[in-house]
């Protein structure tokens, strides 16, 4: 500081130029000073923050510091807020901080699924089944439809989404259901359709549900050691619930009647294919079996009967497999395909039928009916490859003569005459099915697995009308708005339940699983008449 001092008194004596130059020297050296200052390391380890902490915190506050060391959350936090302040806040936390401008509707943020949620008691509780005419039925019930809304739905009303994406039912429809509360966008009741849907929105349609009949034969439990459950399936009834089906599929079967749920799916078989079909028990049997799915380590092998005689020996088809529809899986032979391979050997004839044994060493979707159809030996009722939608020949050696788009239309045109879509198993979003099925019941919405059954407020008891043989309505669950309950709907024929394709036999390096050959693979059966 002397030494400061005695600089500055040399400086006032000192020439004007002299005096000049000592300045600028001083302001040039603080200039230094304060920039080596601001970035000393000292002050870069400091928290920005802490420029904008009161030094002096209210009572019951934290600062940032005692913040961070107590899980970032406030003491006040905890506290009941005013209702003059409280109320706003939370808001606007929840519209992601920003106020909401008059007549803005407010939309919560998405919710995150669980994926350890499995089907469960409280679903199987929602209706029950009753067995008519050999067939497994269920009985109607109110049923929630949940979805997010769509990219291509942001901007337009509730009245243009219906119009245009769900039309299995009238605009009338919706309008009174809305009016009575079932349809509702995020939890809150919808009264009126013209509102403009946003990013986010949930939207819940609660509907009236019928399910398809089933074959009523029981479901058998083959082995059930703890790491596996084998089970044979009859033909007609799903797996998992896909479209119209929720209660009439294996999953649901197994719960309601067996207590059986949290099953891992290891494989899967075609709603109208019966047989072998395995589930594993736990997440370290599920890895291990899907991991000899992938290495080719698991053998299975299908029974059949195809129409006309197959030719007699071991008979190899390896045409590639190309998928044309992902909505319904239909594919056909193509070059353009996966790599296919299926190895066939004739069992027995009957003159006019042949059983024949399969053996799929590749995993295409429809492989065994695919390559059953361009040998030129489709299997018997087989309601898409034995179609004559593909033509006179039905596709024999790949000879189609269609685009992909007008073989779709003309299996569509097929089923609509006869009445028969179901048999297609169209996915929902399948718009072919939607334009077609529009007399329907059941909006073709996506079903989520925690979807749950939902009373109705109001219901009219069902009396004693329609035709006894046909589909009708338990008494006490006709719905005065469901369009299905005014339909009298005659029963399934064998033919249409029955698809003759049976998987024998699953082996893997350490176990096997099979059934008993079913009647219709004997070789003295003949078939009488299914329709």
């Amino acid at each position: 500081m002397t030494s400061y001092l005695r600089a500055n008194t040399q400086a006032m004596h000192a020439p004007a130029s002299a005096r000049s130059f000592v300045l600028f020297l001083e302001l040039q050296s603080l200039f230094w000073w304060h920039i080596v200052h601001l970035f000393s390391s000292a002050n870069i380890r400091k928290p920005v923050t802490r420029r904008f902490i009161n030094p002096r915190p209210k009572q019951g506050s934290l600062t940032m510091e005692e913040q961070d060391t107590n899980t970032g959350k406030r003491k006040h936090d905890d506290a009941p807020e005013s209702q003059e302040t409280g109320g706003r806040d939370k808001k606007r936390r929840g519209a992601g901080g920003k106020k909401l401008r008059p007549g803005e509707r407010y939309v919560p943020p998405p919710q995150k699924r669980n994926p350890e949620v499995s089907f469960g008691q409280e679903h199987f509780d929602e209706t029950s089944y009753f067995f008519e005419g050999g067939l497994r039925k269920v009985s109607p019930y109110y049923f929630d439809f949940k979805t997010y809304c769509k990219g291509r739905w942001v901007g337009k009303s509730l009245l243009e989404v219906f119009k245009s994406e769900f039309r299995a039912e009238s605009v009338e429809y919706y309008e009174k259901a809305a009016k009575e509360g079932r349809i509702r966008l995020n939890e809150s009741p919808v009264d009126d359709l013209s509102v403009v849907l946003r990013n986010n929105d949930h939207m819940r349609n609660t509907v009236h549900r019928h399910e398809p009949p089933v074959i009523g034969a029981p479901l058998k439990i083959l082995v059930d050691d703890g790491e596996v459950l084998v089970v044979d399936k009859p033909a007609s009834i799903p797996v998992h619930p896909c479209g119209r089906f929720r209660h009439n599929t294996v999953i649901f079967i197994l719960g309601k009647e067996h207590g059986v749920s949290k099953l891992h799916t290891v494989h899967r078989l075609d709603r109208l294919t019966s047989g072998v079909l395995l589930f594993a028990r736990t997440l370290e049997t599920s890895k291990k079996l899907d991991q000899l799915v992938r290495d080719r380590q698991l053998e299975k092998e299908y029974v059949c009967r195809v129409e006309g005689e197959f030719p007699e020996g071991e008979l190899i088809c390896e045409e590639p497999i190309l998928v044309v529809s992902f909505k319904i899986g239909l594919c056909r032979v193509d070059p353009k395909g996966k790599e296919s391979r299926t190895v066939f050997q004739r069992l027995s004839f009957n003159g006019k039928t042949s059983v024949v044994r399969c053996l799929p060493l590749t995993g295409r979707t429809h492989q065994i009916r695919v390559h059953l159809q361009y040998l030129g030996f489709p299997i018997l009722n087989d309601p898409i490859y034995g179609s004559l939608a593909w033509g006179p020949h039905r596709a024999k050696g790949g000879l189609v003569g269609k685009s992909d788009e007008e073989l779709l239309q003309a299996l569509v045109e097929e089923h609509r005459s006869q009445e028969s879509l179901h048999l297609l198993d169209f996915v929902d979003d399948c718009g072919a099915a939607k334009e077609a099925e529009k007399t329907k019941a059941f909006p073709t919405q996506t079903e989520e697995e925690n979807s749950s059954q939902v009373p109705p407020e109001e219901h009219q008891s069902f009396g004693s009308t329609g035709a006894e043989s046909g589909q009708k309505s338990p008494p006490g669950s006709r719905d005065h708005l469901c369009s299905e309950c005014k339909l009298v709907r005659p029963d399934p024929t064998e033919k249409e339940l029955v698809m003759y394709l049976h998987a024998l036999r699953y082996k893997g390096p350490d176990f096997e699983y099979s059934t008993q050959l079913p009647v219709w693979a004997e070789a003295d059966w003949e078939e009488t008449d299914l329709s």
